[in-house]
């Protein structure tokens, strides 16, 4: 029998081979109800998860047993009774997962599928590079040259590797949203219903908690959906994406983004369609080449960086903590309670996050991560509070992307500085600063900007260790140009921890 855990949901991790199953050999999956218990989750995560393991459960027929349990531990001992010792099993996509399945007698282990790269090919490119202190371009590139992608023989398409100088345009100005047709949708249907149903009774029940809204359906649950979704991307929004792929619009959140990193992280799309896709539309004449390397190096260079660092540092990684960050997250975020936040982009984005699960990068890294990183936050409890409260949020995805790039905790060994600014960086590249009560460029006073204060605040707090690294130089000498740093000291201090 062979178990198919519920992110690994696509016909690559039913492919026969390297620990996958025979074409005929039964199936097991299991919902367990301790997961949902254990974490306090978006409500709109656990409708996506499970509607697209029942869906997949359907689609696969009397091949899977489906079993519902409040442990794995007991499903898979009735799986046992019921079909025989011997499972097989892809790699799972977190260490605990790795754990149990490591601690099952009679169990083969597969390598990860969903990936492009194998774990021992990027740990011997690691190798190469020192193994500690990696850098993702570096990266990136060795995968392009390996697959082939974007390349004239060994040279880049266009001449470069890298199009970042085309991606970062702000919003177009008197525009409320990008004019690109909307993102695929998908449509509820019975499994929905029921899923909705479940989780009603089991929040009634009092035997699990959620945050966050649910409904309708946003993201795909199966393979079908996400195909579309994948093509609609590809033939409608991707030509658009590269040029404000960085920018936001408070009444846009989507812009043109192609929402397919759920789908991808469930399983239901394989990352090598996905990038052979938007190649195929430059090739086609339909994308920019900025569009398309922008995409692509969303999924063959960060995606696929980021999983291949969860495992290459180790499960200690998570503890990271070079800061020594270590205030607790205040009620108001883990309840996502948008409603008293006056400062607009924080409010907008909290919103986007409360209502769906989902914001795209830069939200998540520039006003989520940065004032969080500004406030000292725990990042393990930060990390955490990612992976529960979006829809694609995995402990893979989290662990590299909040520890090691959002919050600095590992002192650089993903990335080259923190990534935080004060209100003039969201000012430039969003529309969210015009209404808001504060000022972008006030540091101090009732209409200081939280995000102006926060970073100078933090680059003051963090000046030993800043002022060695050549990037943040400019701005720890900053630190001696400012006449009110005393008075925003005191400011910062008398932060109450409340909604900005």
């Amino acid at each position: 029998m062979h178990w198919l855990f519920g992110d690994q949901l696509g016909p690559h991790f039913l492919t026969t081979g390297a620990a996958g199953p025979a074409d005929d050999e039964p199936l097991l999956m299991i919902e367990a109800r301790s997961v949902f218990r254990r974490r306090r989750f978006h409500r709109a995560k656990a409708h996506l998860v499970l509607s697209a393991m029942r869906h997949r459960a359907a689609e696969l027929g009397d091949r899977v047993t489906y079993l519902r349990a409040d442990t794995y531990r007991e499903a898979l001992a009735l799986a046992r009774v019921q079909a025989g010792p011997s499972l097989t099993v892809h790699h799972p996509t977190s260490y605990a997962a790795l754990k149990l399945v490591r601690s099952l007698p009679q169990v083969e282990i597969g390598p990860a599928r969903g990936f492009l790269v194998p774990m021992e090919d990027f740990a011997a490119w690691a190798d190469g590079q020192g193994g500690d202190h990696l850098r993702q371009e570096t990266f990136y590139r060795w995968v392009r040259r390996g697959h082939g992608l974007l390349m004239d023989g060994d040279a880049p398409v266009g001449g470069h590797w890298n199009y970042d100088h085309d991606n970062r345009r702000p919003p177009p100005r008197k525009e409320t949203a990008l004019p690109v047709p909307a993102p695929y949708r998908p449509s509820e249907d019975e499994i929905d219903e029921q899923v909705r149903h479940d989780l009603d009774q089991w929040e009634n029940k009092g035997d699990v908690s959620f945050v966050g809204r649910d409904g309708p359906r946003l993201f795909p649950a199966t393979r079908t959906e996400a195909l579309r979704a994948l093509h609609r991307f590809i033939e409608h929004r991707l030509a658009a994406f590269g040029p404000y792929e960085d920018a936001m619009l408070a009444a846009d959140p989507v812009m043109s983004h192609s929402l397919l990193s759920s789908s991808l992280n469930l399983g239901l799309l394989d990352p090598a369609e996905c990038v052979e896709a938007a190649e195929a539309a430059l090739r086609e004449g339909t994308a920019p080449l900025n569009s398309v390397e922008g995409f692509i190096r969303q999924i063959a260079g960060w995606r696929e960086y980021v999983w291949q660092v969860y495992w290459h540092f180790g499960e200690d990684y998570r503890q990271s903590n070079v800061l020594r960050h270590s205030a607790p997250l205040p009620e108001w975020w883990n309840a996502l309670d948008a409603d008293d936040i006056r400062a607009r982009c924080l409010r907008t984005v909290m919103t986007q996050v409360r209502d769906t699960g989902w914001t795209h990068h830069i939200p998540r890294l520039m006003v989520l991560g940065s004032y969080a990183l500004q406030q000292g936050w725990d990042p393990a409890a930060l990390t955490d509070w990612f992976h529960r409260c979006f829809v694609d949020g995995y402990d893979w995805v989290m662990v590299p992307n909040v520890v090691g790039m959002s919050q600095y905790a590992d002192g650089g060994r993903m990335t080259t500085k923190p990534y935080t600014s004060g209100g003039a960086y969201v000012h430039r590249m969003s529309d969210l600063c015009g209404p808001c009560a504060y000022r972008p460029g006030d540091r101090v006073g009732e209409t200081a900007c939280p995000y102006t204060r926060g970073y100078w605040a933090f680059i003051d707090r963090h000046r030993t260790l800043l002022e060695h690294n050549h990037r943040m130089r400019q701005p720890v000498r900053g630190l001696d140009r400012l006449p009110d740093l005393t008075e925003l000291r005191h400011e910062q201090q008398a932060d109450d921890g409340g909604p900005p």
